[in-house]
């Protein structure tokens, strides 16, 4: 399906702020001419976050996306101007550690940058002492500097985009206060303001913390929540002046100081403050004043200086300089977090035209625009998003309470050293499967994703190390892991284990019109008996890798897939005849098809291992030979007193079963499966473990390892690729391509070191100079030794290449290696 309308369809964009004004940009440079931008407060400075905004652009992150959003900010900013002044400093970034644990992080941050090909060297103090003269050198470990990141004038760049944009035909109209959204069978038709109203074909909220005021009206939820971040500025110091140029307000780097929360940037002869250290003050956005109703602005609150005290000590502390000055100034400035830190992007499928670009900072808002006016315009944006999808959210987690808390731990956690398995603390437990207690008892160690806990590994296993030879991890990597792990990926190998496999998510599609939809979706040829499972994937019209399925066809008309996400079952709703919906009428006029989420009714165990079927057999009447039941097969059968849903898959590259029931006999097939499995040394394992077995395997984890931005033939799974069997949804895009053709693939790499470890996002180096950047790694303790695999230049995705991973700071030796590593000629899964 196309999303793309004619190029005379009427926008109305919500909100002038920095994303709504970069968005009419993009979209009138992209020929949609008929915008209409509406306001609530004054142009070109409105009073929402935009008009406060201190303009920090740090390019570089864990997230490759919001680096290319920031990268893209810096590209355009910096070629804009307005009477004569420029729109972005590049004066350069500087991050300081006044700690082993900072500096350590800064070494990771310097292999990030070098991943996503952002520039930055680590120097010594004096080299921090010679950017920012003002700096106590001798509290410094080092620093980050990173010299195309800098200063966007934020209103500036307003007023250059509003011009370009009104010259192409679009209008911006100030003093316009939203009061209703229009629709009509399920679209948006208009948006109705204090001062009339504007019909619209598609209306996009760019209304920053005010999103959940405008998506209140739409009927849209929006996850976002406003909170308050203080701001101050001292009095003229003489060391800045004479310092910068009018023009520019400042010449030395953004300077952070992130062991204390704070940052700095210069205002010609002052010194601006920010600060993360404070207490979260969240704000209520339908509670906000408004323009002409507020003290100063609606985002700028009153500063709280005694919230702001401990952070000016600790501004002394690191430039003493500032033990002669005082605040003159400061404000607490509202801007929008997140459950997860990310934007919230893409068009509602409740409300068909309705589109969210919200919870962007100024650091990203020209590559948010950009990505949602191609999104809009072309169909898809040309860069992955899936982490800023507006339904990567669960319902569980789209809660008023569930917001508050996520958003403001988010706050708090912001320059904070984590980890990229650390879990947030709070709400836990939310979402747990029916085996909890079970795990419980058996010292399950948790961590958190998408709401639900899952177990990574065990602590009744922990005899079991005994004997195992393991080498030594550093501090990072030996954090949220456990030698435990080992174990439990040794008695998979060696007898069986159970894998709680519940968080995956599982949608049916059903209908009589149900195999010809998902010919028509997936990639791999679906029109098998009853009894098959497919794995396939789920492409966009550009060929790209949206996410990979199992669907495995239990009758003529019911399928049951294995996804990702909720964004999956969003892509498959849009698409089906009449939107898929259980309540639609028409269903035998539109092809008779419905999908839904069973997951959260549905739990599912992994029974993997070489005595799986000695375990499953006795348990059941029907026959569990390989003969029988064969690999990619499902059957339904019962498990003692259990209906089961029973799938002949592995991903861990074992003999076994994924055991699907019904959440309220979850706990009775546990106890099943454990019961039976005692005489054969039955254990549970953990996440941990199955995340070592998988990459020995060399099976992909869609998200990681691969995304939108790939095709099929890169990323190794072009045999999931059927054109022969007519047409499907990205079949025309893929036409020509292959692997063989391929420029750059997913590449399996071993570390040489047995005693190395890499965690995932490290920069590959070829011959000294970075050329790609790994996805996914785990130690293999079946092979002994580390396994990563990397996105490389086909030219060097050749078995025996030699190449370098960069671990803070360290380049490990690795070799490129034919996959898979394990059993490769799959005896094991399938006997």
């Amino acid at each position: 399906m196309s999303r793309t309308p004619a190029p005379s369809s009427r926008v109305v964009v919500i909100g002038a702020g920095i994303v709504g004004c970069s968005l009419a940009d993009e979209l009138t440079a992209r020929g949609w001419t008929e915008v209409t931008v509406l306001e609530q407060g004054p142009l070109p400075a409105p009073g929402g976050s935009t008009s406060h905004a201190p303009g920090l652009v740090f390019q570089t992150g864990p997230s490759k996306t919001l680096t290319e959003f920031a990268a893209y900010t810096v590209r355009k900013f910096g070629a804009l101007e307005v009477d004569g002044l420029p729109c972005f400093h590049q004066v350069g970034g500087l991050e300081i550690a006044t700690t082993e644990a900072r500096w350590a992080e800064l070494h990771r941050k310097a292999g990030l940058a070098a991943s996503w090909g952002v520039r930055g060297e680590l120097i010594g103090p004096q080299q921090c002492k010679e950017l920012w003269p003002m700096l106590d050198e001798t509290a410094l470990y080092g620093g980050f500097h990173t010299p195309d990141d800098g200063l966007a004038r934020a209103v500036l760049a307003c007023r250059a985009q509003i011009a370009r944009a009104e010259r192409r035909g679009a209008r911006f109209l100030e003093r316009h206060t939203v009061t209703g959204i229009e629709r009509e069978g399920g679209r948006v038709t208009g948006v109705t303001t204090d001062r009339g109203t504007f019909p619209a074909d598609h209306v996009v909220s760019a209304a920053g913390f005010w999103g959940p005021v405008i998506g209140a009206m739409a009927g849209v939820d929006v996850p976002l929540l406003p909170l308050a971040h203080q701001y101050a500025t001292t009095e003229p110091l003489p060391e800045l002046a004479g310092a910068n140029d009018p023009r520019s307000e400042a010449s030395k780097p953004i300077l952070r100081f992130q062991d204390r929360d704070l940052y700095f940037r210069e205002h010609h002869d002052r010194l601006g403050i920010g600060s993360y250290a404070h207490r979260p003050m969240p704000v209520d956005p339908f509670t906000v004043a408004a323009f002409d109703e507020a003290p100063v602005m609606p985002s700028s609150l009153p500063f709280t200086a005694e919230d702001f005290a401990p952070s000016w000590q600790d501004s002394i502390g690191l430039l003493p300089a500032l033990g002669a000055s005082r605040v003159a100034d400061g404000f607490n400035g509202v801007f929008s977090f997140t459950p997860d830190g990310m934007p919230v992007l893409g068009e509602s499928r409740e409300l068909r035209g309705f589109w969210l670009a919200e919870a962007a900072w100024v650091t990203h808002s020209a590559g948010v625009a950009r990505a949602v006016a191609e999104w809009m315009t072309d169909g898809r944006p040309a860069i992955d998003i899936h982490e800023c999808d507006l339904y990567r959210f669960e319902d569980a987690q789209r809660s008023p309470a569930y917001i508050a808390d996520r958003g403001a731990q988010n706050f708090i956690e912001v320059y904070d050293v984590l980890h990229p398995l650390q879990p947030m603390e709070e709400p836990r437990p939310l979402r747990t499967s029916p085996f909890y207690p079970r795990q419980q008892e058996l010292g399950a160690y948790f961590l958190e994703a998408g709401g639900w806990e899952r177990p990574h590994w065990y602590e009744a296993n922990a005899a079991l190390t005994e004997g195992l030879r393991l080498p030594e991890r550093d501090a990072w990597s030996a954090r949220y892991w456990s030698p435990i792990a080992a174990a439990e990926a040794k008695a998979t190998r060696e007898r069986v284990a159970l894998y709680d496999m519940t968080p995956l998510r599982r949608l049916e599609v059903t209908g009589p019109g149900a195999l010809a939809f998902l010919q028509r979706m997936t990639s791999n040829n679906l029109a098998k008996k009853p009894g098959a499972v497919t794995y396939t994937l789920l492409l966009d019209e550009t060929g790209g890798i949206r996410s990979d399925l199992t669907v495995a066809r239990l009758a003529p008309d019911r399928f049951q897939i294995g996804a990702n996400s909720g964004a999956d079952l969003d892509w498959l709703l849009r698409h089906a005849p009449d939107g898929g919906g259980p309540s639609r009428s028409s269903e035998a006029e539109s092809g008779g098809v419905q999908v839904r989420d069973i997951t959260s009714g549905t739990c599912c165990i992994g029974v993997w291992g070489p005595l799986a079927r000695d375990l499953v057999q006795p348990l059941t009447r029907d026959d569990f030979s390989h003969q029988a039941f064969g690999y990619f097969r499902a059957r339904q059968t019962y498990l003692g007193h259990v209906p089961v849903t029973a799938m002949r898959l592995s991903y861990v590259g074992e003999l076994g079963w994924e055991l699907y029931t019904t959440a309220d006999l979850g706990l009775r097939l546990w106890d099943t499966l454990w019961e039976a499995g005692r005489e054969h040394g039955v254990i549970a394992a953990g996440r941990s473990a199955f995340n070592s077995l998988r990459l020995e395997k060399g099976y992909r984890s869609w998200g990681h390892d691969m995304t939108a931005e790939h095709n099929p033939y890169e990323a190794g799974v072009g045999f999931a690729v059927r054109p022969a069997k007519g047409d499907f949804l990205g079949r025309a895009a893929l036409e020509g391509r292959s692997e063989e053709a391929a420029s750059r693939r997913l590449t399996c790499l071993t570390l040489d070191d047995p005693a190395a470890v890499v965690l995932g996002k490290e920069p590959v180096f070829v011959d000294g100079t970075p050329a790609g950047y790994v996805t996914s790694a785990a130690y293999g303790y079946t092979l002994g030794r580390g396994i990563a695999y990397a996105w490389l230049p086909a030219g060097v995705a050749v078995p025996g290449t030699a190449v370098h991973i960069e671990y803070f700071g360290e380049k490990i030796p690795a070799t490129v290696r034919q996959e898979p590593l394990f059993d490769p000629q799959m005896e094991r899964i399938r006997r």
